[in-house]
């Protein structure tokens, strides 16, 4: 039986790396740290998107036309691409396993994409409290800064293409929340496993510990700082956005989400917002904050029209 691709979708800092390492404990299962090989081949029929100082809008035209005139058309071309992308699965697994497990979470850009690519793939949607996930953006990549609207393209867009993904291929797929991984392992794993059509063996639970898969993309601080399953960080977000630029911030955001979106992802607005509410406010970083909103609103000026000019340097 020839290895199949097994896709973890999720948003940036929702404890996909946990996941990841769990399942990588099981010998069926084979992974790498985050391998982003499958966005540059996608995105190389995309207009929009990217820029490239070859220019990517008449690249993109020019493969869409190779490849509609060859043998097999659009469809002969992806299956040649689906060949390619397994092969290098294959080539850094050395063969091992069932499936080779690619984590890489900006794969929500392309997240309808993968379903057509791979057919026979196996696709786990994790998610985590959207709070959560701001608040670790904030302590890992912006060292207690509030630097979100950097990662705008994930807490935004992230969550539009996750939540459409499992809504339109909820049939082919499992939703697992990051909040039950945690709190109730014996429940939450073995459905999971049964998905994989592999026997569920508590032992993963610990024995992850010892799977490392430290490099220079992926998670910074969990697979270092966790070797074994904590509830710890399901309390953490509560202290980084207690100012309330940030609680105003972050009930602006979970309004965006919406009743129905969050309601996809296994919360409950209602309760996001009271959760949020009963935090104790404390002035901590507001001067910081403020000035930081201050910058933002000039920067995302500033930012759309460079790209407006690069793309019109980038087209013919």
């Amino acid at each position: 039986m020839s290895q199949r691709p097994l896709f973890v979708l999720s948003l940036p800092r929702s404890g996909s790396t946990l996941v990841q390492r769990v399942l990588a404990a099981r010998d069926e299962i084979s992974t790498t740290p985050e391998p982003w090989i499958l966005l540059p081949q996608v995105y190389a029929m995309r207009e929009q998107g990217a820029y490239t100082e070859y220019g990517q809008v008449p690249a993109s035209r020019a493969i869409r036309e190779f490849a509609e005139r060859s043998s097999g058309g659009r469809g002969g071309y992806e299956e040649e691409l689906r060949r390619f992308v397994l092969a290098l699965y294959a080539r850094a697994s050395g063969g091992r396993g069932m499936y080779f497990l690619d984590k890489t979470p900006r794969y929500h850009f392309i997240t309808e994409d993968l379903f057509r690519l791979f057919p026979d793939g196996r696709f786990v949607f994790l998610w985590r409290n959207p709070l959560a996930v701001v608040a670790s953006v904030v302590e890992t990549w912006g060292r207690g800064r509030w630097i979100v609207e950097r990662w705008r393209p994930d807490l935004f867009d992230g969550v539009a293409h996750l939540v459409s993904g499992f809504v339109a291929h909820g049939d082919r797929s499992l939703a697992v929340r990051y909040e039950d991984l945690v709190s109730d392992p014996d429940r939450a794993w073995p459905p999971l496993f049964e998905y994989l059509g592999l026997p569920f063996d508590p032992a993963v639970i610990t024995s992850f510990g010892e799977i490392s898969l430290e490099a220079r993309m992926g998670d910074p601080t969990g697979s270092r700082r966790y070797d074994s399953i904590s509830t710890e960080p399901l309390e953490k977000w509560k202290r980084t956005l207690a100012n309330p630029v940030r609680k105003r911030w972050c009930r602006n955001y979970l309004r965006w989400i919406g009743e129905s979106r969050l309601s996809v992802m296994g919360y409950s607005l209602s309760e996001l917002l009271c959760g949020l509410d009963e935090i104790p406010t404390r002035p901590g970083r507001l001067g910081s904050d403020l000035s930081r909103a201050a910058y933002t609103s000039f920067d995302r000026t500033g930012r759309r029209t460079a790209a407006r000019l690069l793309w019109r340097k980038g087209g013919f």
